[in-house]
Order: structure tokens, then C-alpha cells, then sequence
């Protein structure tokens, strides 16, 4: 299976989105064992979904809270992103481990959250360039992943987002996509066991048309959480037919 997910992270507003949503339907057609989704500012996944989901195009959330309510002022509930038709929710996203002191610990109580909810979680990791310049790449990815310890063993996605090449036009190199991926998947054989073998791992940092192919001919690389590219509908309708190819 391959999956594209679109991250707009603060980006768009109502009427750009309805636009983009429209640009992009008329050149997307749907491909069986190829997954879309699009993740958006909370305020427009309503939009997104009435109009991209007879074209099988899902909604994800790019973040959720683990309790089912309460007072979390400018928080949202995992049952909320349920209720609004999403499918899955973006969790531990760099930005949000950085800039929102997001811990491994809560993390964790995230994904539960999720799962119990019927939200397939996608959960990102990745180092800093110091942590790879220390070689401890392979130290944080383990560590990152130990919140799937003690979890369902229900779906779930991985994507491998190293910090520095977020935003930033770099992109780690094919050998070291190859090397992260490949520790990813035994680290997931050995948290979930068999089911460790079916989770699929994206790649995330600065993915765009121009790189994605050669992307995507890595092994264990099941497919791109897409950032500022995906902003563009036909940029990302393009990114999408080049998965479907492959």
C-alpha cells in the first residue's frame, strides 16, 4: 500500500481550500491500494471532507488531545476528530515536540487515545542534525518509537521525518532514508511483533515533485507526509500519480 498525506500544517483559509479542493478533484482519480489524505487546520476539515469524499480522499487531524473532554482550552478530543469524518490524526510532529514541549509520555497516551477512538494514528519521528552529527539517529528513533509499547496492536502509520531536513530544501540521501527506514521496520517487529511487518512508513523533510520518485524507490519507503508542497493542487495531484505508478 502506498499513502500520501498532505500536512498544510497554518496554512489556507476557507476559500482557498474550497479551490484547492476543486483544482485537485479534477485531476485525481482514485487507485486502489493508494491512499490519500489530507491534513488541514481543524476549521477546514469539514470543508475538505464534503468535497473530497466521494473522490475517496480522507481527513486526518494534525494533532489531538487524549482525554475525551474536559477543560483544555483550544484543545480538541480524539471522539471530536472522529465526529467531525476523520480518518486518522498527525501525532508527534517535530513542530510540535519543539515548539508545544510534546514528550514521548504524552505521546503515547495520544496514540491510545486515537486508536480507541477508530483514528488511525500517524505518528512522526525523527532526529535533530545534532543528534545526527552525534550518531545517536538510531537511539532517538528507538526511543521515539517505545510509545507504541503497550498499545493495540490496531493500524497505525509511521513517518520518518528527520528534523533537519524540515523546511528547510535538504533532504537526507537515499542511503540514509534506506538505513532509518529499514531500523524503523525491525523496531516495529519487535514492539508489535507480525503486525510490525504491515505498518507503512512515510517519509517526511522538504518532499516535493522534483524528488519524490526517487523517494519512493527506497526500500521500506511506503510513501511521503507532504508539507509546503502539498499546498499547491496540482503539484500534489502530480506527487499523488507518481505514487500511484510506482
Amino acid at each position: 500500500m502506498r499513502c500520501v498525506v498532505a500536512n498544510w500544517k497554518m496554512n489556507l483559509h476557507f476559500a482557498e481550500a474550497s479551490n484547492f479542493c476543486a483544482a485537485f478533484a479534477e485531476d485525481y482519480t482514485p487507485v486502489e491500494d493508494v491512499r490519500v489524505a489530507i491534513a488541514p487546520p481543524s476549521i477546514l476539515l469539514w470543508t475538505i471532507h464534503s468535497q473530497l469524499r466521494e473522490r475517496g480522499v480522507t481527513t486526518f487531524a494534525q494533532n489531538g488531545h487524549f482525554d475525551s473532554k474536559g477543560a483544555f482550552t483550544g484543545e480538541i478530543s480524539m471522539s471530536q476528530i472522529r465526529d467531525a469524518a476523520c480518518s486518522g490524526v498527525i501525532l508527534g510532529h517535530s513542530e510540535r515536540r519543539r515548539m508545544f514541549d510534546e514528550t514521548d509520555e504524552t505521546l503515547a497516551k495520544k496514540v491510545a487515545a486515537a486508536q480507541g477512538c477508530k483514528l488511525l494514528p500517524l505518528l512522526c519521528i525523527g532526529e535533530t542534525m545534532v543528534e545526527r552529527e552525534r550518531e545517536q539517529t538510531f537511539s532517538v528513533i528507538q526511543t521515539q518509537l517505545s510509545v507504541l509499547k503497550g498499545v493495540s496492536s490496531g493500524p497505525i502509520w509511521v513517518a520518518y521525518e528527520p528534523v533537519w531536513a524540515i523546511g528547510t530544501g535538504r533532504t537526507a540521501d537515499a542511503r540514509q532514508i534506506h538505513e532509518a527506514h529499514h531500523f524503523i521496520r525491525e523496531e516495529l517487529r519487535v514492539i508489535l511483533g507480525e503486525a510490525g511487518s504491515a505498518v507503512p512508513i512515510l517519509y517526511g523533510g522538504s518532499v516535493n515533485m522534483g524528488n519524490f520518485a526517487n523517494i519512493l524507490s527506497v526500500p521500506e519507503v511506503a510513501g511521503a507526509l507532504v508539507g509546503g508542497a502539498s499546498l499547491d493542487p496540482t503539484a500534489f495531484a502530480q506527487m499523488v500519480k507518481v505514487a500511484q505508478s510506482a
